[in-house]
């Protein structure tokens, strides 16, 4: 070692992770929500919504940020497996977030590297990247290398099926209004006729050519798919999302493979190798991985490189606050989900001007807890003592 390199490591100082703070908080929905799987019998509606937030802090005073969710179950569970997993963390580097990722994955590698246990994960990942963000001061879109300052995005919220048809073109309005660049609506009803009728009436309202998208939450099976996305040829959709079920990357290739639609899917997964499989199989021609459900941005960023190198489009599912920062560093034009749901949750609010969702220059994430987080946590932990 010379001179030069004696002095650098001499006043190199590494940070050490010496305090984490997990909570399991229950925001309620101002109304239940229903979609094909609460017509077809297979789930209730859904009144709340499950978050797992981690804030970790460490010895120079940096702090980072992260959540993940559930829905209508597994928000306890989340909550006890990160609980577990988390004493692993004190005293780690917090710029090792590929090295921790595995010891958290690891840690709980009985209970498997994909679903509940994978959802804890996420949220401990992503407060390390936003940590690492804002330690240098960038939005977490301009750490990993962004493409873009704003990214398509369309609504989701006010297309669900309890929404009575007469109200479909009101809210489409609305999310024009507030410079939303798509419309997405619910499908899946057992009688596809009502379906069929919703979409040929808001394509109607809308015109021929702004951008309209369905989603059929996997209600529906092979032969029943095929009518369906044969039918809605018709109707210049951007995509047609989940028409089967989620694991089903060879139904869903064959119709990616027969139709000029694009068909979407992605959002229930929650591996790098289910994704892995759907990419091999062009069962999608929009993937929509979802951070949170993979196990946060580090499994994320694999995914999305799989997708760019298959020449896949992006539509991450879910989780805008999250997901603008990612979809703005995929190198082809993605598409963001456009759900209000969460803006309770934080202080801060996205914009959209213009159909694009602006991307925050905030350091990392660019989002701090609102006060109405407290009432709504269930339970809560504090690992390791604070610097």
């Amino acid at each position: 070692m010379n001179a030069i390199d004696t002095r650098i490591a001499d006043t190199a100082t590494v940070d050490r992770i010496t305090w984490i703070r997990i909570a399991s908080t229950f925001l309620p929905l101002a109304n239940p929500i229903s979609d094909a799987k609460v017509l077809t019998g297979r789930q209730k509606p859904m009144t709340e919504i499950a978050i797992l937030f981690v804030e970790i802090e460490t010895t120079d005073g940096h702090r980072g940020l992260g959540f993940s969710y559930s829905k209508r179950a597994g928000g306890p569970g989340q909550f006890a497996h990160a609980k577990e997993i988390a004493p692993t963390l004190i005293g780690e580097d917090p710029s090792d977030i590929a090295k921790l990722w595995n010891k958290l994955a690891w840690a709980g590698a009985s209970v498997g590297r994909s679903g509940m246990a994978v959802q804890a994960i996420g949220a401990f990942d992503v407060a390390l990247w936003d940590l690492k963000a804002k330690r240098a001061n960038l939005s977490l879109a301009k750490l990993l290398g962004s493409q873009r300052d704003s990214v398509r995005c369309y609504n989701t919220s006010g297309g669900f099926l309890h929404t009575p048809l007469d109200q479909l073109p009101t809210n489409t309005d609305a999310s024009r209004e507030k410079g939303i660049g798509g419309i997405k609506l619910k499908v899946g009803q057992p009688d596809c006729a009502l379906d069929i009728h919703r979409v040929e009436t808001v394509r109607k309202h809308l015109g021929d050519a702004f951008p309209l998208m369905v989603d059929a939450n996997q209600q529906w099976d092979r032969p029943t798919a095929q009518r369906m996305c044969r039918t809605f040829e018709q109707f210049n959709l951007v995509w047609i999302e989940e028409p089967l079920d989620c694991y089903d990357a060879e139904g869903h290739a064959a119709l990616a493979a027969q139709f000029d639609t694009p068909i979407a899917t992605g959002e229930m997964l929650t591996s790098v190798a289910e994704h892995w499989e759907f990419i091999k199989l062009r069962g999608a021609d929009y993937l929509m991985p979802d951070a949170p459900r993979v196990g946060g941005i580090t499994p994320f960023l694999k995914i999305a490189g799989l997708a760019e190198h298959a020449g896949l489009m992006l539509g991450p599912h879910f989780a805008m606050e999250l997901h603008v920062h990612l979809a703005a560093c995929y190198p082809t034009e993605p598409w963001v989900e456009h759900f209000e749901w969460l803006e309770p949750l934080f202080n801060e609010r996205l914009e959209t001007h213009g159909g694009r969702m602006i991307v925050p220059t905030r350091p990392g994430l660019g989002l701090t807890l609102s006060e109405r987080v407290a009432g709504w946590t269930a339970q809560e932990v504090e690992i390791g003592n604070r610097a």
